[in-house]
């Protein structure tokens, strides 16, 4: 089960200079990855190339040796309801609905039954230490505890692939590293976890680091 970018390069519009050129590297299950870097050396756009939100503009993103740079519009997205699960910066969580019905949505998505999910949901709020404010609004919980909402639905088709930009960029460092530890779990039951940070406690925690800046300049 394996990750891989090869000879990758990417621009946002023909012209532009390039964000990143030639990267090659593998990802690997059962690891915590951090993408480093200085603000704008294209940790976050590497992250979103490898969720198939963005096409590299040259090389390939592969997994299992089968190149996802080549899949379809469909295709594309049917590998990310299946095999990914993200996590962003800000816990994304519809702010009108109950957080088990965040946690549920890519699940919905991906065509699985409401009924099943709302029970593998409860289970994965449970397993976050919010079992108990399932039914909560967004609003009515702290940040710390929407991301660890945002890790539960990550996990809800339970991906083989999770991808996190900056999780732990708003929070202290408590519930940095309840979310760090999340995500250590997460790697250490086989899963490829990708982290884009500039966090030296995030970094400090993982067992490989790739700092963009030095790819792309090396």
């Amino acid at each position: 089960m394996t990750l891989r970018i090869d000879e990758l390069t990417f621009r946002y519009k023909t012209g532009l200079p390039e964000i990143f050129s030639h990267l090659s590297y593998e990802f690997p299950a059962g690891k915590l990855t951090a993408l480093t870097g200085p603000s704008g050396c294209g940790k976050s756009t590497l992250l979103y190339v490898l969720g198939l939100m963005l096409s590299p503009t040259a090389g390939r993103v592969s997994y299992n040796d089968k190149s996802l740079s080549e899949l379809d519009d469909c295709q594309r997205s049917a590998f990310r309801a299946r095999e990914i699960g993200f996590i962003f910066q800000d816990s994304e969580l519809d702010a009108f609905r109950p957080i088990l019905e965040s946690v549920i949505e890519p699940g919905l998505y991906a065509g699985l039954k409401a009924t099943k999910l709302r029970r593998i949901g409860l289970q994965l709020l449970t397993h976050v230490g919010l079992g108990d404010q399932a039914e909560q609004k967004p609003t009515h919980i702290s940040g710390g505890q929407g991301q660890r909402a945002a890790v539960a639905r990550a996990l809800i088709n339970d991906p083989a692939i999770i991808l996190a930009d900056e999780p732990t960029g708003n929070l202290d460092r408590d519930n940095a590293a309840i979310v760090l530890d999340l995500l250590q779990t997460a790697a250490s039951e086989g899963r490829t976890v990708v982290v884009a940070t500039h966090d030296p406690f995030v970094k400090d925690a993982c067992d490989c680091v790739i700092d963009i800046a030095e790819e792309r300049d090396g």
